[in-house]
């Protein structure tokens, strides 16, 4: 389970960046997950308190913002969602498409204290 390493990633993260704002406390954080960023957000729940434990983020809550996949077709710039990585584009039925969102992981706010 690869969310155990990225929690704690978020935890290291976090933490780092209170200290440099002297917080003592950090209330809650904010992460944007992709649905095609291979992130199980259940799974970074069920990670988030064990990795939090003695930590400035003991207690705190763990906000997930899920991001759908979109992207644009290079043939007909017709923007769309994807359901998987290789779709394709509803007007005109192209492969050919740049990716707009779906792959992000990262925190996008944290609340301190």
């Amino acid at each position: 389970m690869h969310e155990l390493g990225i929690t704690q990633s978020i935890v290291e993260i976090a933490e780092r960046t209170a200290n440099e704002q002297q917080a003592s406390k950090i209330l809650s954080v904010t992460v944007e997950v992709g649905s095609l960023s291979g992130v199980v957000p259940e799974a970074l729940e069920f990670c988030f308190e064990a990795c939090t434990n003695g930590t400035q983020l003991e207690g705190a809550q763990l906000l997930i913002e899920k991001v759908p996949a979109r992207a644009r077709c290079c043939d007909c710039a017709c923007e769309f969602p994807l359901e998987e990585l290789l779709g394709c584009c509803p007007e005109c039925d192209s492969a050919a498409s740049d990716l707009l969102s779906g792959e992000e992981l990262r925190i996008k706010e944290m609340e301190i204290d």
